[in-house]
């Protein structure tokens, strides 16, 4: 049993962690690896497919394990979806009941980190932590090289120069502490995860081992020995690429649609993909260091790894950059487990979230989630890769724009923006580009109104207060309804 005080030292809440006769002993041999990389879309391993990019690493992981090949971030209420993605993942929560959109992490929510560290693991971190520095501090023992932001803007030394922390155990980190270092993002980061794995304290107990890289996530800034890796003249364009949006999907002009100018040509695009893969490889070669410490350190014997991605990215894809969006694009990501009874080389198109991340480690661990779990495990699939998790997948994104999947291929989209109601019905068996809206065809009528039953439905079983039957529901939290 494990008893704490909440931060104000007036309410004391219990989580109960039950464990057989010497189980704390046998857990000593399970370790967990958790890689996150940053605005890494789906599409963007070799081994799944695509073979313009080169990922030699991922694609490692891909033939000793299980990829996910339908997991999905639900989405945000704002354009840094990274985000409530980071915290549904380390606390297996849906987005519609994360605090502040997860920037803010109460004692009530707890995390996975938590539970562990609770248990007597050591739980370490380096690289991004984008929610507030006391969450931080509960939730890992320790850690180096920690950056608290959400990207490495230029102005502020960019990914060749970012700025971070030691871990001081106290959960404070000033603005004007920490330091600017010369070694490029990923290399900075996976540095820390390698000294760890290597150090005395990955052998001590056992251990969660937290490393978020800051790539792909622009600025899309390869290190030179990558720099040239991929041509721009000889990129495929995506099939569903366009100049410009076709219609007003509510956030056109955030930050990240503004990296390039409209219309996009196809020339600039090409570009971006030849950077974003190169950040991709990049990335790529230190997983693959961070993977060949396990081996060589004897720990990837009883080490679960995880490698996903927090959402996904267009790239020039129905004329958008960014991941502000509910099209495939950004609300896929890769997501792949390795390790002791993972299935090798295996695959399951089954519907999950990030936010099973959680529930499934736990499982694996047989420690018991607590109460504040929503999301389900997965352990099921790593048994037979045919099992059903859920038999939909919600999506959301702003306060404007919902989408619904089903087991039968079809999406549909619901968007309603200043007063525009717009719906997308696509097949994805027969249209995966999403270029082909079936919405406005009569013979899909009946289709699309059981589907906006069911995405009502959805959204009222995860707690979305929206009502898409409402003219005007699109409008701003506090924003007067129409006629009002």
């Amino acid at each position: 049993m494990i008893i704490r005080a909440n931060s104000t030292g007036i309410v004391w809440w219990i989580l109960l962690v039950i464990f057989s006769a010497g189980t704390l002993k046998a857990q000593q041999a399970k370790n967990v690896l958790i890689i996150y990389s940053d605005d890494q879309s789906y599409n963007t391993i070799h081994a799944w497919g695509n073979s313009e990019i080169k990922t030699p690493n991922l694609d490692r992981l891909v033939t000793q394990g299980l990829s996910f090949r339908q997991a999905h971030v639900m989405g945000g209420h704002q354009g840094a979806v990274c985000i409530p993605s980071r915290i549904m993942m380390l606390t297996g929560r849906y987005i519609n009941r994360l605090p502040q959109d997860g920037s803010f992490v109460p004692d009530s929510l707890v995390s996975l980190p938590e539970v562990l560290r609770q248990s007597g693991y050591t739980t370490f971190h380096t690289g991004k932590w984008h929610s507030d520095k006391l969450a931080h501090d509960r939730f890992f023992s320790t850690g180096d090289n920690i950056f608290f932001g959400g990207m490495h803007f230029e102005k502020d030394g960019g990914q060749f120069h970012p700025h971070v922390y030691h871990y001081n155990g106290r959960g404070e980190y000033p603005a004007n502490g920490g330091w600017k270092s010369d070694t490029f993002s990923t290399t900075l980061y996976a540095n820390a995860a390698v000294k760890f794995l290597e150090s005395s304290q990955a052998r001590e107990k056992p251990f969660l081992c937290y490393v978020a890289f800051t790539s792909p996530h622009d600025p899309r800034t390869p290190p030179p020995a990558f720099a040239s890796y991929y041509d721009p003249k000889i990129m495929t364009l995506p099939p569903n690429f366009l100049p410009e949006h076709p219609f007003n999907n509510g956030d056109l002009r955030v930050r990240d649609e503004m990296l390039i100018p409209h219309p996009r040509t196809t020339e600039a695009v090409k570009e971006q993909m030849a950077l974003y893969y190169a950040m991709v490889s990049e990335m790529d070669a230190q997983v693959g260091r961070i993977l060949d410490v396990l081996e060589k350190t004897g720990l990837s014997k009883n080490t679960l790894v995880v490698f996903a991605g927090d959402n996904g990215l267009a790239v020039g894809q129905h004329g958008l950059l960014g991941k502000q969006s509910l099209y495939e694009h950004s609300i896929r990501v890769p997501m792949i487990f390795s390790g002791p009874f993972v299935p090798v080389n295996k695959q399951t198109n089954a519907f999950v979230y990030l936010s099973d991340i959680t529930p499934t480690i736990l499982d694996w661990l047989g420690i018991r989630a607590p109460s504040t779990v929503e999301a389900s495990s997965l352990l099921p699939l790593l048994k037979d890769q045919k099992a059903v998790v859920r038999k939909n997948i919600y999506n959301v994104y702003g306060h404007w724009s919902r989408s619904i999947k089903t087991a039968d291929g079809y999406k549909l989209i619901v968007y309603n923006v200043n007063g525009v109601p717009t719906t997308q019905l696509f097949n994805l068996n027969t249209d995966p580009w999403e270029k082909n809206n079936l919405a406005g065809n009569s013979g899909q009528a009946k289709r699309v109104a059981r589907m906006r039953k069911l995405l009502k439905r959805e959204m009222r079983n995860k707690y979305d207060d929206s009502d898409i039957d409402l003219p005007d529901w699109g409008r701003k939290p506090g924003q007067k309804a129409s006629g009002s």
